[in-house]
């Protein structure tokens, strides 16, 4: 089969966005064993869109187009594509009681536009879309398959992967398998530098590396005529990218740090009490995020000034006067002072300097210390992180979250 990636959009006809799902979708593609030997750009323009269809599907089996599917008016793919395959355009009950449900719980209007991204093609097969309101689009005639999605990424790649590739499946011989690592506390270039051999001479199963919310995703994918084949071609890989990421390697498949980590907590009935400073709650936040964490989380204190350190955690002046409060001495004693104080097993804290302000020459912007306190043993560490505010408080939460978990993991070795 041979496919043809049309991406519709002005802003990247103009070069105002970099076209990242084209690039997405023809490396899946190959993983396929689908060949793409067209990809075309056009701006949200009819006559132009329609050109552009014409000649796709005149060399093309499989059409898979990106962007135009949203509320507004320039958004015109699937007009047109419905005009050029002389249908109507019909709405989808389920899509749109999803759309309502969506903006009812919001107390939002729903408005035409909105109301708009639930037609579909008649004929066509809506693809339920996880993260936005506009579904992707299945449709079929003559052997010709046109495969419409939206233009967030967003929304675009789990849509692809969980709704498209099994659709796309039904065109090649072979069955396709991955699984997926999930990487935390390294970024993708030290990601890709540690397994860069293994990626040069990929073949089957190839390796994809996807960066999302200060983490790396690994999706390693075997093309074989079975599954207990695909399972012996990417077990070898799997292993050895968990020998070279020790330490990174946190979970597999579809899982989250907070997920991995109130998961160890629960099977230890272990208790945790959370003391934070420069991110602000938002460690305890992502701990929340896990159903039944209440079994195991006491509490989380925002502890942002001295005197609350001092009050609340027990944290000495004479270590505030000495050290300062971005210091490790400041994260053990808010680590200690909040386990003690709260009666739990484990104690956590962070103290930094997330910026723009506030940074020395002795402690820049980026200086973060993390305290730990488990079962009367104390630790910490020191963090350089660079970013605005926003992802220093990121790393420093997801880097926190990577800690407790190795540091759980080696206590149930006895390590």
């Amino acid at each position: 089969m041979i496919a043809e990636i049309i991406s519709i959009g002005t802003e990247l006809l103009l070069g105002d966005i970099v076209n990242t799902n084209a690039q997405y979708i023809a490396r899946r593609l190959k993983d396929l064993g689908i060949f793409v030997y067209y990809q075309t750009v056009v701006g949200d323009n009819e006559k132009r869109l329609m050109d552009a269809f014409e000649i796709a599907f005149k060399r093309s089996d499989i059409v898979i187009t990106t962007g135009g599917l949203g509320p507004t008016q320039d958004d015109l793919s699937k007009e047109v594509a419905a005009k050029y395959f002389n249908k109507n355009l019909i709405l989808d009950e389920e899509t749109f009681r999803s759309v309502e449900e969506y903006f009812s719980k919001r107390k939002l209007q729903l408005t035409e536009g909105i109301k708009k991204q639930a037609l579909i093609i008649e004929g066509a097969k809506a693809l339920k879309n996880d993260y936005g309101t506009a579904p992707g689009i299945y449709f079929e005639e003559n052997g010709k398959v046109l495969i419409m999605m939206p233009g967030p990424p967003k929304e675009m790649i789990p849509l692809f992967e969980n709704r498209v590739v099994p659709i796309l499946l039904r065109y090649t011989d072979n069955i396709l398998m991955s699984k997926v690592l999930r990487i935390a506390g390294i970024g993708e270039s030290f990601v890709e530098d540690r397994i860069k051999d293994l990626i040069e001479v990929q073949t089957n199963p190839t390796i994809a590396p996807y960066v999302k919310d200060g983490e790396v995703t690994l999706r390693i994918t075997a093309k074989a005529k079975d599954e207990r084949e695909a399972i012996e071609l990417i077990e070898p890989v799997v292993k050895e990218i968990n020998e070279r990421l020790e330490g990174y390697v946190y979970g597999e498949g579809d899982t989250s740090l907070e997920e991995v980590l109130g998961t160890l907590l629960l099977k230890h009935n272990l208790k945790i009490a959370i003391a934070e400073s420069c991110t602000g709650g938002m460690l305890t936040s992502r701990l929340v995020n896990f159903p039944g964490i209440s079994a195991s989380l006491v509490e989380g204190l925002v502890t942002y000034s001295n005197e609350s350190k001092m009050k609340r955690l027990n944290v000495s002046e004479e270590t505030l006067k000495s050290f300062g409060a971005v210091s490790k001495e400041c994260a053990i004693e808010m680590a200690r002072g909040v386990a003690l104080t709260s009666n739990s097993d484990i104690g956590i804290s962070s103290t930094g300097i997330a910026g723009p302000l506030g940074g020395t020459e002795q402690k820049p912007v980026g200086l973060v210390y993390l305290g730990l306190y488990f079962n009367g043993k104390e630790k910490y560490k020191e963090l350089r992180l660079s970013g605005d505010r926003q992802r220093i408080r990121l790393l420093t939460t997801n880097l926190a979250l990577l800690w407790l978990i190795n540091e759980i993991r080696l206590w149930e070795r006895g390590e």
